[in-house]
């Protein structure tokens, strides 16, 4: 990447200033990034101080053996006790902790931090009665329900790393991950439910386990939550019913204090080489990063909010935003089971309207469907008490970020666009809703304590204007430790590109804006080279989807023999475009888009090709598959889609590249 990449493209002239009511209150001033600069050492351990130590620590950190860190060496602490006995302690036990909704409309379930505390209690004598020790592996592949937060903070509190699995994951990806960490227990459930239906996961964990067996590990016991009431395999060797031991045990537990460095979690993440990358994250650091993010970039009012982050559990959103930073800050919060349109298409702005809730968490995939269907269906839900929204993933296209923010937030909450990533443990770049004024499109700049720059390929900062690569500058508390089991894949795939510096860098592409403000591009990886021309993906995205007709849109470079590589683009119509007949993936709307971007942009931006696609390959977490897209735009046979929430849509895509493509 060079110095010109992305220097050209997309500007952004819109702001929105903090409102004066945020901006008065906020947990967080401009003076914090001052402070924090000037002794970043100093503003971590006072966030550190926002928790509960048994012991406190004696040095803040060491970072003596690069890129390997400790943070608050010496000092003991429990993740479980910060997330729930502290506060019952604190008498606000009768304090709502989760607003559970299941998918189903009749089940619901209201969760104090009291019945919380003794239920994550039964857990941790349950798991300790079936032999799990300090630091054993315990695998969690449930579905959304209060369980899952249950067991992770019963892992938590006898310090038992867990490894959280995503519900849709295959058989396949649950062995390798059982068998990289060595898990001695998985907890699991009957099923849960999708779309109005129940769908198993017992039976994926059977698999599971046989084939872990075949790798040579053995699983000893799989801890099972009735949820939906299916019919289940059954080894009464291996398999406990949830009901039958955690029920019964006792709701007494005293938690032990661990050292701040005892590892609380290892989570997979997709690896180049195919075989998934354990992110290990530990305690003290880990939690400390967790919750001061969540109360400084959402603003939250503990006493007062309503909180909801959409994020499965499975992915590490739902670990810092669902689970250890909103409870360690002690927030009511809403948990969901299902999925955004069942049974109706508005589902989640009547759960805002039923729950009050006051700061709202989800992916761009998510806001961008929703644009597709029009403001009519969130139209007719009161969400007036919304005050803080946050978008997270993948970076939002400025449009999407408006429709956000006019139609979900009625045009006056602040939008905070976060960038973090599975590795960093909480968030990095982000604006402060009461200090920062919104710029659609754009992440801002790192926030207090954080260090981030976009640099060229010798690890200078470019100048404004310009774009590069993203890393950040300086050690942080909540990040990785280390690959499970691979310290030297953790340094080469992190930390070698810009060793001399000990920058970090994760492999995101950026661009400062003439503000000097950060756009995070995606992975360097979906840079073009058209004509000697390094084009952005998430640019010429952003440009299709400003366009009144377009809800969604992938962009890919094929293969080119005039110019190396040419622009191919995927586009789904908003239904209002579809209703009026432009739909059909026609001349008239392909006309219509190229020109569009070719205003937008630049005429080298100018898509070769583009195609009315129904839907985009996408993983279960909302990111979009685009090398299925290449495979496709270059005539090759389509790779594998086992990592796609409907596999099906590549079919539909294939079948529509003679009618719907148009070449210019």
């Amino acid at each position: 990447m060079t110095e010109e990449t992305l220097s050209n493209l997309l500007h952004e002239e819109r702001r929105f200033e903090p409102p004066a009511a945020v901006a008065e209150h906020a947990n967080l001033k401009a003076e914090a990034y001052e402070r924090a600069a000037a002794d970043p050492e100093a503003f971590w351990a006072e966030q550190a101080g926002r928790l509960d130590w048994a012991q406190s620590w004696d040095q803040v950190l060491d970072w003596s053996d690069p890129p390997f860190a400790k943070w608050f060496v010496g000092g003991r602490l429990n993740a479980s006790y910060n997330c729930v006995d502290r506060h019952v302690e604190a008498g606000r036990g009768d304090k709502v902790a989760l607003h559970w909704v299941g998918e189903p409309v009749e089940d619901k379930r209201d969760i104090t931090y009291a019945q919380l505390k003794d239920e994550v209690s039964r857990a941790a004598n349950a798991l300790t009665e079936l032999g799990v020790g300090t630091g054993d592996r315990v695998a969690i592949y449930l579905p959304m329900i209060p369980e899952a937060v249950v067991a992770m903070l019963a892992c938590a509190r006898i310090g038992a790393p867990h490894t959280v699995v995503f519900g849709g994951f295959s058989a396949d990806a649950l062995a390798s991950r059982l068998e990289d960490c060595q898990a001695k227990v998985v907890i699991t459930s009957d099923g849960g439910y999708r779309r109005g239906s129940a769908s198993a996961l017992k039976p994926a964990v059977d698999e599971g386990r046989a084939k872990a067996a075949e790798l040579g590990h053995t699983v000893e016991k799989v801890l099972v939550v009735r949820r939906t009431g299916q019919d289940v395999a059954w080894d009464d060797e291996v398999d406990v019913w949830w009901h039958d031991v955690v029920d019964s045990a006792s709701a007494e537990h005293t938690p032990e204090a661990f050292d701040s460095e005892h590892p609380l979690y290892v989570m997979y993440t997709s690896g180049t080489t195919g075989k998934p990358k354990g992110i290990l994250h530990t305690t003290g650091g880990y939690l400390t990063g967790a919750s001061y993010t969540h109360w400084a970039v959402f603003d939250l009012k503990p006493d007062t909010d309503v909180y909801w982050c959409s994020a499965d559990i499975g992915w590490v959103t739902g670990h810092s935003y669902m689970v250890y930073g909103p409870l360690a800050n002690g927030a009511t919060q809403v948990m969901y089971e299902g999925t955004p349109d069942s049974p109706e298409r508005g589902r989640w702005w009547k759960i805002i309207e039923d729950y009050g809730v006051t700061i709202f968490y989800t992916a761009p995939t998510a806001i961008r469907s929703f644009m597709k269907q029009g403001r009519e269906i969130p139209d007719r839900y009161d969400m007036s008490s919304l005050r803080i929204l946050g978008s997270v993933g993948e970076p939002i296209n400025p449009e999407a970020y408006v429709w956000y923010r006019e139609v979900i937030g009625g045009g006056r909450t602040p939008v905070v666009d976060t960038w973090w990533q599975t590795e960093t443990g909480s968030i990095m770049i982000s604006p402060l809703p009461g200090v920062t004024h919104g710029k659609p499109g754009s992440a801002m700049t790192p926030i207090p304590g954080v260090g981030a720059e976009v640099v060229n390929d010798a690890g200078e900062p470019v100048p404004n204007g310009s774009g590069g690569y993203l890393v950040l500058t300086q050690p942080w508390p909540s990040m990785l430790r280390t690959i499970w089991g691979d310290d030297q894949r953790f340094k080469d795939t992190y930390w070698s590109r810009f060793k001399e510096q000990r920058y970090y860098f994760a492999g995101d592409g950026a661009k400062k804006d003439e503000d000097g403000d950060i756009w995070v591009l995606g992975r360097v990886d979906d840079v073009m080279n058209v004509s000697g021309h390094r084009l952005s993906t998430t640019e010429i995205e952003s440009a299709l989807v400003s366009h009144p007709k377009v809800a969604e849109a992938a962009v890919v470079g094929a293969k080119d023999e005039d110019t190396g590589q040419a622009v191919c683009a995927f586009v789904i119509l908003r239904e209002s475009a579809l209703d009026s007949g432009g739909g059909d993936g026609g001349d008239d709307i392909v006309a219509e888009l190229r020109q569009h971007v070719r205003k937008e942009i630049g005429p080298i931006a100018t898509p070769r090709q583009i195609m009315i696609v129904p839907e985009l390959p996408k993983t279960r977490s909302g990111k979009i598959m685009r090398r299925l897209l290449k495979d496709v735009a270059e005539h090759r046979e389509v790779g594998d889609v086992t990592t796609l929430a409907d596999s099906s849509v590549m079919d539909l895509i294939s079948k529509g590249l003679g009618s719907g493509t148009a070449e210019g």
